[in-house]
């Protein structure tokens, strides 16, 4: 796959850059050491301070992390497989690792495996456009193979087929360059109106003769009407109570809350009947990978900061930054949450990362 094989560096070296936060000075400066190194196309070097700091810290995640990208550099792949698969593991809440583990199987042409680890990328954070951008690669090479077997196996039906297998190709040969842009055709000039007919003069009418006058008499002055009462104003719309806003951040900080204290009943009753799981999962598999995920950690810490709430009448919006810790792992991401009110209790309806 000759697209991924070009990109790989490129791709591992973004994830490196974005990866995890939250972390300490130093461990920052060893990281943005080490992705210096990583820029500058120094992998073995990366290599080498990466190891050195892991012995200090063998389970940071960000150390190990960007290990990986410097042994996929230095042309260590399988090395890079085994880094990345153990972090997936360990740290099963990061897309990242499932990502680089999918570049790398696509540039080995295990499209398969690629396919299935970007499919568990996108079930940990549904919001991932890397990972997205990444499975439509994959698929659209996995569609132009089984067009090429057709092809194959089926000569008859080649007219159908090539067509289909040359537009699939393109994706993969197009230049990145943007294609000059036609220019418009000028508009027609507007048809002028015809000129609009001169005015007929109406023929004069005939006075009619005058009737005789005939005595009336004084009619009495009609009583000047009362003004009616001027309609009252549409009252405006009231914005959202502050107590329902109020409402809304309880229920989310009542939801961070659970999650953080790992009690599961909390945490899966804040979600409302109406919320759908990621990955077209069942409710029942998505609250057991849920359990099976939190309740190992040994510690918890979810924060929330810099909170907006709309109320629109039963249904509304929390956006904030969120810092998840867990063991040695933290992480800080925008998080959006839909939720409807029902029977006076807001639920979560909706769940997004990123934005």
């Amino acid at each position: 796959m000759k697209q991924v094989r070009r990109t790989l560096p490129r791709l591992l070296r973004l994830l490196a850059l974005t990866a995890l936060v939250g972390t300490g000075l130093a461990q920052a400066n060893d990281y943005a050491e080490i992705t210096q190194l990583l820029k500058a196309g120094k992998p073995a070097e990366a290599l080498a301070k990466a190891d050195q700091r892991l012995t200090v810290a063998p389970r940071d995640p960000q150390l190990r992390f960007l290990r990986g990208v410097a042994q996929a550099d230095a042309g260590k792949q399988n090395d890079a497989i085994v880094t990345f698969t153990k972090l997936t593991e360990e740290f099963p809440e990061l897309p990242e690792p499932y990502n680089n583990l999918a570049v790398i199987y696509a540039s080995q042409n295990q499209l398969d495996k690629s396919r299935a680890a970007l499919e568990m990328a996108i079930r940990t954070n549904p919001s991932y456009a890397t990972a997205h951008e990444n499975l439509g690669d994959i698929y659209a090479k996995l569609a132009s193979q089984a067009y090429s077997k057709a092809l194959q196996l089926d000569g008859a039906n080649a007219n159908s087929v090539k067509p289909k297998l040359a537009l699939i190709r393109d994706l993969f040969t197009a230049e990145t360059a943007p294609r000059a842009a036609r220019p418009a055709a000028a508009a027609p000039a507007p048809t002028p109106a015809p000129p609009a007919p001169a005015p007929v003069a109406a023929p004069a009418a005939k006075p009619a003769a005058p009737a005789p006058a005939a005595p009336t008499p004084a009619a009495a002055p009609a009583p000047t009407p009362e003004p009616a009462p001027a309609a009252p104003a549409a009252p405006a719309k009231a914005p959202a109570s502050e107590a329902a806003v109020q409402e809304v951040t309880g229920a989310v900080q009542a939801w961070a809350a659970a999650w953080a204290a790992k009690d599961m009943k909390g945490y899966l009753g804040a979600y409302g009947k109406e919320f759908t799981p990621p990955n077209r999962q069942t409710r029942a598999a998505w609250e057991k990978e849920r359990e099976s995920r939190i309740v190992g950690k040994n510690r918890i810490s979810v924060k929330l900061s810099d909170m907006q709430v709309s109320v629109n009448g039963n249904k509304a919006t929390a956006r904030f930054l969120q810092a998840y810790s867990a063991d040695a792992l933290n992480v800080s991401s925008r998080k959006t949450l839909d939720l409807v009110q029902h029977q006076g209790r807001w639920t979560i309806v909706r769940e997004s990362t990123g934005g």
